[in-house]
């Protein structure tokens, strides 16, 4: 038997080969590029598996519970083909369920309804109520949105009841929300929604295709609109007051409809129409002026003293013209603060919705007190603002009291004298009236003197009225003891509530009260001083002393659920009046200088007007016919 020895050659063969795989498989090894590529490859893989899986199971689905082809076999869908002919295709999609799509901007947080399409929960996002609750123009069911038409079948069908399938989109920074209304997959009526950040408009399109042979477009096809407004402020009688439905119509005219009880109107040509909620608005614009629009409007507030959640009740209604069988209507919303200087940015007209007032008044409103005020604001507080802003308006009329002062010092000298003219003739009174207008033109002492520069206060006084509710920087604004400038201050709640005046107490009306006392306790004093008694008329002295104390007090009752802005307004206003009258009674009007005067002026020759020359005909006719009578009656 051979003796087994190791065969040398044989070992270094086997090192050989194992050393040259090693050195292979080392060569070979994947650089780290390549094995994040297969990796990737990997998941890819894996991602692919499952998203095949899941598109298994979504077909599944489909084919068991929503595919059209299975569900035209089916009663349902027969049922739903009886109902609602071509449109039973919407309701057999998978979006026909009561779902909302939500969109959230920086200023707007909004839901999109599947069923209607329409836009069913709009909440503003930097505003709270007086309560601190945030605003929703549109929530839980306060709006309808509606269009009405007939199909090519004979069928009368709303939208409000059908469902749409939502898609969302980018267009650039904005996002597009599609609302279709679907008979196929390529036909459809689409409500589409463009919403841009940091805005308060909302583009709205409503657009068909491919429904000419499915709408009958031989009979109107109606959009109906409605809103019921929630209650925002702490006075409701306050904010009912300016929550008005108001729309703008034939290039540019504006009108509303009455803030109280029901109204409707008709109107062509509109351009737009607010829903104002008096410091919130929802507004429908439209590019091409509606031919031809139904509004209507009712009070909802029935007894001011209990508390409510609606307003008003308000509705819109007009038709959709449809070209060559298609729908093609853009519109736009806006939901948003009734704020001059945001509605001016969209230029068309939207801050005419604001109620500054009508002609002059408006106009001192838009181009003097709106700027004036909002450059104030700009570097003091809200509550200064209004008191430097009043203290400027006063600077400026103070010429005007300045001249209704000087006119009742005037009359006051000429008492005596005109007494005297009345003692003369009093058994004559057409030429006691002839010798006094002679006497007032000679010395220039005319009581239409003092009257004019009253009327020419009146534009300011009222546009400031107007003004100060309408203000929506005072809105939650706080100054001293009030912490609403648009509502009314507290300073003591009562366990009952007293009729007209409120359960109550507001101190920024009580002190306007008192300085309007002053006031008319000053200027109506000296006005009855100067006034000469006339045989039978009205003793204007003793109605001057009771409207020292009604004016006050109605004051008092009209403004305790007014806006304490209004209030503060009226109350430096009169404090600076008094101020005003004291200075020009002590320092600058001298009745003796003024008594000098007036008989220099009697001794001039006075040239008489047209129509004083007019007037003394006309008494010197009559005095001229009354004495034939008597000579008559002998």
């Amino acid at each position: 038997m051979e003796e087994k020895k190791f065969d040398l050659n044989s070992i270094i063969g086997f090192v050989l080969i194992f050393g040259i795989l090693v050195y292979m498989m080392y060569a070979n090894q994947p650089t780290p590029e390549e094995l994040a590529e297969q990796e990737r490859a990997k998941q890819e893989q894996v991602e692919a598996e499952k998203q095949a899986q899941n598109q298994k199971e979504t077909a599944v689905t489909t084919a068991e519970d929503y595919s059209v082809a299975n569900a035209q076999d089916s009663t349902q869908f027969v049922a739903l083909q009886n109902k609602l002919g071509a449109f039973a295709y919407s309701a057999s999609l998978p979006s026909a369920k009561s779902n909302e799509t939500e969109v959230k901007t920086e200023v707007l947080d909004l839901k999109f309804s599947n069923k209607g399409g329409y836009l069913a929960e709009v909440k503003l996002k930097k505003f709270v109520d007086f309560d601190s609750i945030p605003i929703y123009l549109i929530k839980d069911g306060n709006t309808d949105f509606n269009i009405n038409f007939g199909t090519t079948d004979s069928r009368i069908l709303n939208t409000q009841d059908l469902y749409f399938e939502p898609t969302v989109t980018k267009n650039g920074e904005n996002t597009v929300v599609s609302m279709k209304l679907k008979v196929s997959a390529n036909q459809f009526l689409e409500y589409r929604y463009e919403i841009q950040p940091n805005d308060y408009m909302v583009d709205f399109t409503i657009r068909s295709q491919g429904l000419s042979n499915v709408i009958n477009s031989s009979q109107p096809i109606n959009l109906d609109w409605q809103l019921q407004t929630y209650r925002h402020d702490k006075s409701i009688s306050y904010e009912n007051r300016y929550t008005r439905l108001t729309y703008q119509y034939e290039g540019g005219k504006i009108d509303k409809l009455s803030p109280t009880g029901e109204d409707e109107e008709t109107e062509v040509d509109v351009s737009w129409l607010s829903y104002r909620q008096h410091f919130f608005s929802s507004i429908l614009t439209s590019k091409v002026p509606l031919k031809s629009v139904q509004f209507n409007s009712t009070d909802l507030v029935e007894n001011e003293e209990v508390d409510t959640v609606f307003t008003k009740a308000y509705q819109t209604r007009f038709a959709l013209e449809a070209n060559a069988g298609e729908l093609n209507q853009e519109l736009g919303f806006y939901f948003g603060p009734t704020d001059n200087k945001v509605l001016q940015k969209y230029d068309i007209g939207l801050e005419d919705s604001i109620p500054f007032g009508w002609g002059i008044f408006g106009w001192i409103n838009r181009y003097v007190f709106v700027p004036l005020f909002a450059f104030l604001a700009s570097f003091l507080p809200y509550g200064v603002a209004i008191i430097v802003m009043t203290i400027l308006i006063k600077f400026l009329l103070s010429f005007v009291q300045y001249k209704q002062f000087l006119s009742q010092a005037k009359l006051k000298v000429l008492k005596p004298e005109l007494d005297a003219i009345r003692e003369k003739h009093k058994n004559n009174k057409m030429k006691a009236q002839q010798e006094t207008m002679a006497l007032q033109n000679k010395a220039g002492a005319s009581p239409l003197s003092g009257c004019l520069p009253a009327l020419i206060q009146l534009p300011v006084f009222y546009a400031l009225f107007q003004f100060f509710p309408s203000a929506f920087d005072l809105r939650q604004k706080s100054f001293l003891w009030a912490d609403d400038l648009s509502s009314y201050d507290i300073v003591a709640n009562l366990p009952f509530t007293i009729p007209w005046y409120g359960d109550h107490v507001s101190l920024f009306p009580i002190l306007a009260s008192i300085a309007i006392f002053f006031y008319m306790k000053m200027t109506t004093g000296q006005q009855m001083a100067s006034q000469p008694t006339q045989e039978g008329m009205p003793d204007m002295a003793k109605l001057m002393k009771y409207m020292i104390y009604i004016s006050p007090l109605m004051m008092l009752f009209f403004f305790n659920n007014y806006a304490s802005g209004l209030s503060l307004y009226y109350f430096i206003s009169n404090v600076i009046s008094i101020g005003i009258m004291l200075v020009i009674k002590n320092y600058i009007l001298d009745e003796d200088k003024i008594h000098a005067q007036i008989q220099i002026n009697k001794k001039k020759p006075k040239k008489q007007s047209k129509f004083q020359k007019k007037m003394a005909d006309m008494m010197e006719q009559a005095e001229l016919q009354k004495q034939a009578q008597e000579k008559r009656k002998k």
